[in-house]
This record gives structure tokens, C-alpha cells and sequence, in this order.
């Protein structure tokens, strides 16, 4: 459609002058919004409470109901990564920007209409499918360009913008209690109004970062940069086409690798509230637990621009070696801190588990770029993010399982923990191996001359302005 035909690649190549430092704040947009979803837990038990008002009443919706919102938008973030990762690719940031928008702002909208006539499957379809959608195209929309504007230090482009994914819940969580204590009423609790207020807002925002995003003009490059002649290893200037890395060995590698790294830390960030209570009961209080988890997201956050950044100087293999061996002794130093009662070194342990949690989304796109190039690494990392939907599955249900487990079985709530934390450490083991095993894509898989040469006049092709 000729109204729609700003969203096309060929009106978003930046014209001479165009500062690079735009397109981070421009991937922040869409990453502090879609961030939200770390925060979802705030409408948990208000969303219990839609016909009791002041408690839960026999028709309100369940606790482990509830839960399945998130777990539905996590599933369609990755498979929305996977399926239209080539699409986001091919068609540039700004309509994948502009769509992740409708779909995002659509799930909270649909939502709210799924609390106002009181049915949960709408607000599945909503924020789980719908949201989620908007979740997965959102998450990867920048992080293509950005290798391609910062190819000297794509470690770091990548870290700030998927920073802001670990940060949203900062801005999402007090905006969502003031906007439910605003609407609320005495037989009212404010949900729906405050689902259409944060759909509205980040629509807003997402279409802005849509607006000042700007893709490089064929064959730019920053001043003074010179990219290396002769290949360092594990570090491709070559192209791998999409369909061909998911054949590879090394993409299956670092699949293994995202995904025990973020199981060993996505299980403990949903249950750090009433494990800091139940490890030191009398010692950790309720509101305590609550700025634990507070300290946990900051890291989280921080974690994905000091770690990838890192990545920059000395590797990303280097890096993902640090996540492990640090985390295999920091999970195994857990229960001891809980048998000597050190409330100060369990929190110590955990927020650096957390930054490592968050460093490894952050490191893995620069990754995927050093191994397969920077062509198709934007549909490559989508097709990779099916790693966190299954983590998002195995790492909440190693925890919570293994811990009921161990109580029904007669161990104390205290140590309730211990061998899960040990069966966490044997998770970062095998990353290790993983991370390893990860050696430089052999030639065939490689994209040739002629192709290579193809893409680019394609790109070039589409580039030029009209009448051009």
C-alpha cells in the first residue's frame, strides 16, 4: 500500500550525516516498552480479585491460571523470532518496529476487554499471542541493524538495547500500580482502564523508535574503521544465509548455550521473593524479599551492557566461559551460604548469577554475528530464541518441582533449595562443554562471492531513492 510505503527499507536508509548514536535510543524505545512483560506479575493478584474486589471470590480466576499469561507470551516470542525472523530481515527495522507495535499494543487492548467481560482465554489470545507476537518481533527487530551501524563494537550497540528489555519492568511495575490506584473504585479494581492506558502509551513509543530508526547505506562504514582483512578466529567476514546456519553445528552449540544459561537463571528470578524467605526464615522479611528482587532486575539489566561490552575485549566464547565456571560455583556456594545464615553472600551470589543471566541475551546476538556474519543475523537470532521459550519452560519447573519434591519428602523448607542449586550448577557444566565444542563454520556452509555480491546490488537496488 502506497500510504504504508514509509515502513519500506528503501525510505529508511540514512541519509549522509545521519548520526549512528540515533539508532540506540530508537531500539530502546521498542525494548523499554516490550520490557513490560518482566512486570506482568503486578496484575496478578488484582486480576484474582476482578468480582471479590477486597479478596477473591469463587469465580475469580486462580493464581495458576494467571500464570499461564506469561508463559503463552514467552512460547510466542521465540516461535514469532523463529518464523519471522527472515521478514524482519529482509524488510527492515522500521516495519518490523511499526508491527511489533500494533501487536503489542493489540495484546493489552484485547486484554482488557478479556478483563472486562471476564474471560481468560480472550486475555491468552491477547497479551500471550497476540502480545507475544509483539514480543518476539520487537526483541529482534534492532538488533541486525545495529551490528551493521556498530561493526567495531557490536558487543556493546546490542548491550544497550537489550538493556532496556531487562530495565522495562522498572518503568512498567510503579506506572502499573499508580495507574490501577488512579482507576480503581471501591467495587472496581482498575485493570481494563490501566491495559488500555499502557497499550495506548507504548504504541506511542514503539511507532517513535519505528520513526528515527535508520538502516546504513550499502557498504558504510564508521570513520577510521577498517575491518580485518585476514579472518580472526571465530570471527567470520563471510555470510552464512539463514537456512544454512540452523544446519550447522555451532548454531545448535550456542542454542545449548543460551538456553542452560538462561534455565539456570530464569527458575531462580520467578522464585527469589520466597526463596530469600524460606532459606533465612526470621532473617528475610516479606518487603526485604521485595527489594531483593528489585536488586536482581537492576543487575539483570546492568549485567546486559557490562557483559557484552566485555564481550567486545576479550570474545564472546571468553565470555560464555566466565558464565559458566563463575555460575557453577556460585550455584554450588549457595546452600553453604544458607547453612552459615549469610544473608550478605547469598545476595552476592545471586546478583551476579542475575547479571550473567542477563549478559548472555545480551552477548549472544554479537555471537551469532562473529560465527555466521552480520547478512542474516537478525533471522538467525530469532530462530535462536526458541532457546528462551523452552528455558522459560525448564527452568521454572526444575525449581518448583524439585522443591516441592523435597519438602514432601520431609526436608526443610530451608534446604528445600540445596539440590536444585546443585543440579543448577550441572546445567552450567554442560554449557560449558557446549561453549567448548564451538569451533569456526566450515567454508561450505558459506555464502559465495557471487551471492554475496547479489545481496548487496539487491539492497543497493531498493536503496535508491524513487526516480532515482
Amino acid at each position: 500500500m502506497a500510504m504504508l510505503s514509509f515502513l519500506d527499507r528503501d525510505h529508511t536508509v540514512a541519509e549522509p550525516g545521519y548520526s549512528r548514536w540515533m539508532v540506540p535510543p530508537a531500539a530502546l524505545c521498542i525494548h523499554l516498552c516490550i520490557g513490560q512483560a518482566y512486570a506482568l506479575s503486578v496484575f496478578n493478584l488484582p486480576m484474582t480479585k476482578l468480582i471479590g474486589i477486597s479478596r477473591s471470590a469463587p469465580d475469580d480466576w486462580q493464581l495458576t491460571d494467571l500464570g499461564w499469561i506469561f508463559s503463552i507470551a514467552i512460547v510466542c516470542l521465540g516461535l514469532s523470532a523463529a518464523i519471522f525472523g527472515r521478514w524482519v530481515e529482509e524488510g527492515g527495522p522500521r516495519r518490523a518496529m511499526f508491527t511489533a507495535g500494533l501487536c503489542w499494543s493489540g495484546g493489552f487492548l484485547f486484554s482488557a476487554l478479556g478483563v472486562y467481560v471476564h474471560n481468560l482465554w480472550i486475555v491468552y489470545l491477547g497479551y500471550g499471542v497476540l502480545g507475544g507476537c509483539g514480543l518476539g518481533l520487537g526483541y529482534i527487530s534492532p538488533v541486525s541493524t545495529l551490528i551493521k551501524w556498530f561493526p567495531d563494537r557490536p558487543g556493546m550497540a546490542t548491550g544497550m538495547a537489550i538493556m532496556g528489555f531487562g530495565g522495562g519492568a522498572f518503568i512498567a511495575s510503579p506506572l502499573s500500580v499508580w495507574l490501577m490506584s488512579i482507576f480503581s473504585t471501591p467495587t472496581h479494581v482498575g485493570v481494563a482502564e490501566t491495559f488500555i492506558v499502557m497499550g495506548l502509551v507504548y504504541l506511542v513509543f514503539m511507532w517513535v523508535g519505528a520513526a528515527i530508526v535508520r538502516v546504513p547505506a550499502p557498504n558504510w562504514k564508521p570513520e577510521g574503521y577498517t575491518a580485518p582483512v585476514v579472518e580472526q578466529k571465530l570471527i567470520t567476514t563471510k555470510h552464512v544465509y539463514v537456512y544454512d546456519a540452523i544446519k550447522t553445528p555451532q548454531f545448535w552449540l550456542i542454542w545449548w548455550v543460551l538456553c542452560l544459561n538462561v534455565t539456570a537463571g530464569i527458575g531462580v528470578l520467578g522464585q527469589a521473593s520466597a526463596m530469600s524467605q524460606e532459606m533465612f526464615p526470621g532473617h528475610v522479611s516479606a518487603v526485604a524479599a521485595a527489594g531483593f528482587v528489585g536488586l536482581l532486575s537492576l543487575f539483570n539489566m546492568a549485567g546486559r551492557f557490562f557483559w557484552a561490552s566485555t564481550s567486545d575485549v576479550i570474545g564472546r566464547k571468553n565470555t560464555y566461559f566466565c558464565f559458566f565456571a563463575l555460575g557453577t560455583l556460585l550455584y554450588c556456594l549457595v546452600p553453604w551460604t544458607g547453612s552459615i545464615g549469610s544473608v550478605t553472600l547469598f545476595v552476592l551470589c545471586f546478583v551476579i548469577i542475575m547479571s550473567m543471566y542477563g549478559g548472555g541475551f545480551a552477548t549472544v546476538p554479537a555471537y551469532l554475528k562473529d560465527m555466521f556474519g552480520t547478512r542474516y543475523v537478525g533471522a538467525i537470532h530469532g530462530v535462536l530464541l526458541t532457546a528462551w521459550s523452552a528455558a522459560g519452560v525448564f527452568g521454572p519447573v526444575l525449581v518448583n518441582y524439585i522443591r516441592q519434591y523435597q519438602i514432601d519428602s520431609g526436608v526443610p523448607k530451608a534446604q528445600a533449595y540445596n539440590t536444585t542449586m546443585y543440579i543448577m550448577a550441572g546445567l552450567l557444566v554442560i554449557g560449558f562443554i557446549c561453549n567448548f565444542m564451538i569451533q569456526a563454520v566450515h567454508a561450505r556452509y558459506h555464502m559465495k562471492d557471487h551471492e554475496a555480491e547479489d545481496t548487496v546490488a539487491e539492497i543497493a537496488a531498493i536503496s535508491k531513492p524513487a526516480g532515482a
